[in-house]
This record gives C-alpha cells, sequence and structure tokens, in this order.
C-alpha cells in the first residue's frame, strides 16, 4: 500500500482514550498515531503536524502516540546504520533543519522503556503525554541522548513533573501493540483520524538500485490535515 494512502477503518472509535486522562474531551479531537519512538520517518511527521497544527491555530488538536515497538515487529532491535542512513536522506532532501544532533553512536539499543515513559505519561493526560512523546523524540534525533538510558529518561519525566514509570509501563506498551495489529498497522508512522487511516502521509520511500529515496508526499500530507482539521 502507498505511504500516506488514506485506508476506512471499520472499527475506529472501539477503542479508548488514555485513561486517567486529565483533559476535557469534549474540547478535543484527538489523533491517535502508532508508532516507534526511534522511527526517523515518525519524527518527521509528528514535526510536520505539529507545525501545521500551529499554523492553523488548532490548539483542540491532540496527538496520541501509541507503542509500535519495532523491535518486536521485527524480531530485533533497530539497526543504528540503517537508521543513520534514513537521517542522512532525510536530512538531505526532506529536512534539513531536523536530526542536526543526532549521533548514531548513542542510538538506543531498546525503544520500550522511553515507549513506557510515554505509556504511561498519557495516564496522566493527553497533553502530557504527547509532550512526552515529542521530547523524547528530540532527546534522539536532536540533541543525540540515548534515550534507553534511564538518567536521560528521568531527565524526561522530570521536566514533564513526572517519575519513571514502573512494571506497568511495559503492559501498557505491549497492549498498545497488541491493539495495533488488531487494527491492521502496516507500519511506523501509522495515523488514525475517525473512520480514516493514513500511513506514513508525509513521505514516499523507495530503494533505487539499492539506494534509498525519499521524497515529500505533499498530497498525502494535505489529505491527512484535511481529515485531522475537517
Amino acid at each position: 500500500m502507498r505511504r500516506g494512502a488514506s485506508v476506512p477503518v471499520s472499527h475506529a472509535g472501539r477503542f479508548g482514550r488514555p485513561s486517567g486522562s486529565a483533559d476535557t474531551v469534549a474540547e478535543m479531537k484527538t489523533i491517535e498515531v502508532f508508532a516507534d519512538v526511534c522511527c526517523p520517518f515518525t519524527h518527521v511527521g509528528l514535526r510536520r503536524l505539529v507545525a501545521r497544527r500551529a499554523a492553523l491555530g488548532r490548539d483542540d488538536l491532540v496527538i496520541w502516540v501509541r507503542a509500535w515497538p519495532l523491535e518486536l515487529v521485527n524480531g530485533e532491535p533497530l539497526d543504528s546504520d540503517a537508521v543513520a542512513e534514513e537521517v542522512v536522506e532525510l536530512r538531505g532532501h526532506i529536512a534539513p533543519e531536523l536530526f542536526r544532533g543526532f549521533d548514531a553512536a548513542c542510538f538506543p539499543t531498546t525503544s520500550l522503556p522511553a515507549l513506557g515513559l510515554a505509556a504511561g505519561a498519557y495516564g496522566r493526560g493527553e497533553r502530557i503525554g504527547e509532550r512526552v512523546s515529542l521530547a523524547l523524540r528530540t532527546a534522539l534525533f536532536e540533541e543525540g541522548r540515548d534515550i534507553a538510558n534511564p538518567a536521560q529518561l528521568a531527565r524526561i519525566a522530570a521536566a514533564a513533573d513526572l517519575e519513571l514509570p514502573g512494571t506497568d509501563a511495559n503492559r501498557l506498551v505491549l497492549a498498545d501493540y497488541a491493539e495495533g495489529r488488531d487494527r491492521g498497522v502496516l507500519g511506523s508512522p501509522h495515523f488514525f483520524v475517525g473512520d480514516q487511516s493514513f500511513f506514513c502521509p508525509a513521505l514516499e520511500i523507495r530503494r533505487i538500485d539499492g539506494h534509498l529515496r525519499i521524497s515529500e508526499d505533499e498530497a498525502g500530507f494535505s489529505a491527512f490535515v484535511a481529515c485531522c482539521v475537517g
């Protein structure tokens, strides 16, 4: 399926919002996305969405970033060299303003602790969860920090007035993963808006003669945003 394609979702809305949310549900529209915190394509997609939300003045839109742990999907952690190749292509042709502090030597060996922190943060409210989800990606891709390191996670948690989550965090991550499989998640990132879903709507990603090629999917992203703000 083409990245950015819109797909009807017959069971959209069947699954609940983050438990313990302190936000006023009636005043917000939630955009769900299943993603791995170590996925650079998600970093670009989220940054693009946040910027468009601000430009449109749509503070009522909130992003619920669910866990889609690629190390469980693939049966092994993401390869730092492969991610570095993706970062070089993204920075060179798509987002020169991003990834400036990325350091492949500090790439985490697992995304599960970071995903657990984000999942736990959503239990305190959707705005808090979104802020932590974005902060984790900023730490990894813009500051070159190892977000599997407990000290780095503690720093991000403290900035949101949170403590590091306990063992329940892993349960939340696995629950997201199970739900994502049930809902037909194709990869990272896969967005759900109402009864539509969009897989990696900001980018077209291909390999041509063995070389990675990434281009912007302007039509796909515009269709996705129109669904978000409609």
